[in-house]
């Protein structure tokens, strides 16, 4: 008989847990990525300075701090990066076009930023679409590896983060939702989201994760 949970608010499985970076790639979380190719430095600071200031000092060290003890832990950690199949861009999605949304195939814009490298074994998967649960086979791969929690961090956390924890939900995941691992490009936008998929996914801050699987692993 399968276990049917009765809340969200469910502990980790070691075994059945998967780590799941969203987007935190050069395209858009560099401040000479290909979103704001074409900008000057005045303008990217004044458009995108406060989310470059919260990614850079909360989001990306509290997404590394998880990714290391994720690797100790032996839970799986993936990544996700908009990324075209083709050098055109012509794989695209229409959304993707219409926002001219294209990283091409293999370039520098694609690649997750250094700070949280994939190691050689991690899978990295490229996307052209808000969630990686529809342009992707991650349904799938995830299913392979015997995942049934999911941590998600990355960004934009009220668009291809909020999306992908939506679709996981319905797709009968349990989600863990890190606060201080995603952004977006204002604190009233971060807020407003995270109230919006409270009742999708269980949020916890990096720290209290962390501290959650060290408990787990010092249980054997």
């Amino acid at each position: 008989m399968s276990r049917v949970p009765t809340s969200r608010e469910v502990p980790l499985v070691l075994g059945e847990s998967a780590l799941l970076l969203v987007d935190l790639q050069n395209y858009c979380c560099r401040r000479d990525g290909g979103e704001y190719r074409g900008m000057d430095a005045e303008t990217v600071a004044t458009r995108f300075g406060a989310f470059f200031r919260t990614l850079e000092n909360v989001t990306l060290p509290a997404v590394r701090r998880l990714q290391e003890v994720c690797r100790r832990a032996g839970i799986e950690v993936l990544y996700t990066v908009i990324e075209s199949l083709t050098r055109d861009g012509r794989d695209r999605s229409l959304d993707y076009k219409l926002s001219g949304l294209h990283v091409p195939r293999g370039s520098w814009d694609a690649r997750v930023v250094s700070e949280l490298a994939p190691l050689e074994d991690e899978i990295v998967i490229p996307k052209t679409s808000s969630s990686v649960f529809v342009s992707t086979n991650i349904d799938f791969v995830l299913r392979n590896l015997g995942v049934r929690h999911l941590v998600i961090c990355g960004v934009l956390t009220d668009q291809c983060v909020e999306s992908a924890v939506r679709d996981a939900c319905d797709l009968g995941y349990l989600v863990t939702l890190v606060t201080d691992g995603c952004a977006t490009l204002s604190d009233e936008r971060q807020e407003a989201s995270l109230r919006a998929i409270r009742g999708y996914c269980r949020q916890r801050r990096s720290a209290e994760l962390v501290a959650e699987i060290e408990g787990l692993m010092a249980a054997g």
